[in-house]
C-alpha cells in the first residue's frame, strides 16, 4: 500500500490530546486492511519520525436515529502510534 492510502487522518479528540501530551502517542484513522508494520512505515515516511510501537483496534460505528429513520455510522480502524522519546508531530500549532 502507498503511505497516503494507509493513513487517512489524525483523530483529534480530548482523549487523544491527553495521550499526545502525557505519553507521546498519536491516534490515526487508518485503512481497514493495513497492518501494524505498514502503519509504522507510513508514519515514519510521512512525518519523518521514529515510531516505538503501534496498537490497532476496530471501531464499530454507532447506530443513530433521526425520527423513524435509523442509520449507522461507518466502521473504521484506529491506530495508536507511540513515538520515540524526543520525537513529536505537530498538527495545529499556532492556531
Amino acid at each position: 500500500m502507498i503511505r497516503y492510502e494507509v493513513i487517512k487522518r489524525p483523530l483529534i479528540t480530548e482523549k487523544s490530546t491527553i495521550q499526545k501530551e502525557s505519553a507521546n502517542q498519536i491516534t490515526f484513522e487508518v485503512d481497514r486492511k493495513a497492518n501494524r508494520v505498514e502503519i509504522k512505515k507510513a508514519v515514519e515516511g510521512i512525518f519523518k519520525v521514529k515510531v516505538a510501537s503501534v496498537r490497532t483496534l476496530q471501531v464499530m460505528g454507532k447506530f443513530k436515529r433521526r425520527g423513524r429513520i435509523l442509520g449507522k455510522r461507518n466502521d473504521y480502524k484506529k491506530a495508536v502510534v507511540k513515538l520515540m522519546p524526543g520525537e513529536s508531530i505537530e498538527f495545529f500549532e499556532g492556531v
